[in-house]
Parts: structure tokens; sequence; C-alpha cells
């Protein structure tokens, strides 16, 4: 992703924070982006054993501040209680922000298809996303012999 142009977005879209362990959210984002094109106003904040808390709390601030454009910034992370939740948390008071525990492919999908909702619209229908996306197929294929 181009730095300057992930951080843009449209007025009317909600910016899209993807919060996780390592370098997982900057990969969801790479997968969701090969599917559904490149997007504008997502940005990804990795919480690595090598940075301070401060550092990432620095960088989360930044990015939230970019991508809130007027109409809120849904902030997806990968585990409830799990540091990128508490951090993202932590910020709610500074802005229109909604947080989103436990972010998969089609969750992110989802979000990225409807920016324009409401933000909690959007992270309603992110959670149901998540969950859907949740399937074990020998079950399904079981149930239909």
């Amino acid at each position: 992703m181009d730095e300057t142009t992930e951080l843009r977005t449209d007025s009317r879209q909600v910016g899209v924070l993807v919060v996780t362990h390592g370098e997982f959210g900057a990969a969801l984002l790479d997968a969701a982006q090969m599917i559904v094109g490149p997007q504008q106003g997502i940005h990804p904040v990795s919480v690595l054993v090598s940075r301070g808390v401060d550092e990432i709390v620095s960088d989360l601030k930044a990015a939230l501040a970019k991508l809130e454009a007027g109409i809120g910034v849904l902030v997806l992370t990968d585990l409830f209680g799990g540091t990128p939740t508490t951090l993202s948390l932590s910020l709610r008071k500074l802005g229109n922000i909604e947080v989103v525990a436990g972010v998969n492919l089609p969750m992110l999908l989802k979000v990225l298809q409807s920016r324009t909702a409401s933000l909690s619209d959007l992270a309603a229908q992110a959670k149901a996303a998540g969950l859907q996306g949740i399937v074990v197929p020998g079950e399904m294929l079981r149930k239909k012999a």
C-alpha cells in the first residue's frame, strides 16, 4: 500500500483501521484488496513486541486523525482482550470510533464494500459477516448426505 494513498479517505466513507498482533492486519488488508481492488481510507497498525506502547499509541492516534473524515472510523482488531483491542478502546474518547474485535477476511470484505453505512450499522454488519464467515464445511457436507 502507498502510505499517502492508504490514509486518504472519501468524506462519505467510514475510515478503517486494522490493529493486530504482528503483521496480520497488513496481510489481511492486502488479501482483501486482492479481492475487491485498491482501497483508500484504510490503514493497518501492527502491535509488535519490538515496539513500545507509547509508539503504538502514537501511530494509532495519527492514523485515526488521518482516517476521520466526519463519518467515523471503524477499528477492527484481532483478539478481544488483547493489546490491539485494549489500546484501540483507550482511544474511543478521541472521536467517533467503533471497535470490533475478531477481524477475519469475510468481515473485512463486508466492511470495505459497505463503508457508506453509518458507523454503528457498519459495526453491526462487520460482526454479522465475521460470524457468517466461520464455517465447518464438513458439517455442511454431512447434512446434505
